[in-house]
C-alpha cells in the first residue's frame, strides 16, 4: 500500500486547457519528451468510449459522450479517472484537454496541481488543425468556429466551458509564434513552479 501524502508532495500534475488547435499537444510533447512527464489524454479516453459504443469518431461524438459521462457520474469524472491512473504511477503527469471548471476544482483538491491554458488567433488555429489532420478535425472553418462556440460557455457544470477554464488557469500561454518560443515560455513557468 502506498502513502498518498508522500506522492502528493512529490508528484506534479499539470492540466492543459485551451482553444481548438492552440497548441495543447505541443506543450504535451515538450513535457513528455524533455521533462519526462507521463501523458494522460481526455481525448484518448473519450475515443475509447466512443469506439466501445460503435459511434463515429468525431467532435460531435466526443461532446455527446463527455457530457453524458459527466452527467451520469460527476463533472470531473473523466479527469478523475485519468488522475487515478497517474496516481498509481507516482510520476509527474500532464492531463490534457480539461474542459470543465469541475475538473479543475477536483484536480486542485488533490494537491500539487497547476493549470496551463493556451490560445492563439482562430485563423492560425484552424490552419494547425487542418495540418494535424486527426479524425476529429476534418471540418471547414465555419464548423470549426461553431464547434468552438458550442464548447466556450455554459452554465451547465457537466458541459464544456472553455472560457471559464481559461480564466481559472494558473498560467496562460499565447501561442502565435514558433514552437521554440512556446517551449521557452513553458520552461520559464516550470522554473517558477519548481522553486
Amino acid at each position: 500500500m502506498f502513502d498518498k501524502t508522500k506522492i502528493y508532495n512529490i508528484m506534479l500534475i499539470i492540466g492543459i486547457t485551451g482553444t481548438l488547435g492552440a497548441g495543447k499537444g505541443t506543450i504535451v510533447e515538450y513535457l513528455v519528451n524533455h521533462k519526462k512527464f507521463t501523458h494522460y489524454s481526455v481525448r484518448s479516453f473519450l475515443i475509447e468510449e466512443i469506439e466501445k459504443r460503435e459511434m463515429p469518431v468525431n467532435r460531435d461524438s466526443m461532446v455527446i459522450v463527455a457530457n453524458e459521462l459527466r452527467s451520469k457520474h460527476s463533472p470531473s469524472y473523466v479527469t478523475d479517472q485519468l488522475y487515478f491512473k497517474a496516481l498509481l504511477s507516482g510520476e509527474n503527469c500532464i492531463i490534457e484537454s480539461i474542459r470543465t471548471p469541475g475538473e479543475i476544482d477536483s484536480l486542485r483538491e488533490k494537491g500539487n496541481f497547476f493549470l496551463f491554458a493556451i490560445d492563439a488567433p482562430s485563423p492560425l488555429r484552424f490552419e494547425r488543425i487542418i495540418l494535424r489532420n486527426s479524425e476529429t478535425d476534418n471540418i471547414n472553418y465555419n464548423t470549426f468556429l461553431q464547434n468552438e462556440q458550442r464548447e466556450m460557455n455554459t452554465s451547465d457544470p457537466t458541459k464544456q466551458n472553455l472560457r471559464k477554464c481559461i480564466e481559472m488557469a494558473d498560467y496562460v500561454f499565447e501561442n502565435s509564434g514558433s514552437i521554440e518560443n512556446l517551449q521557452l515560455k513553458v520552461e520559464e513557468v516550470l522554473n517558477q513552479i519548481e522553486k
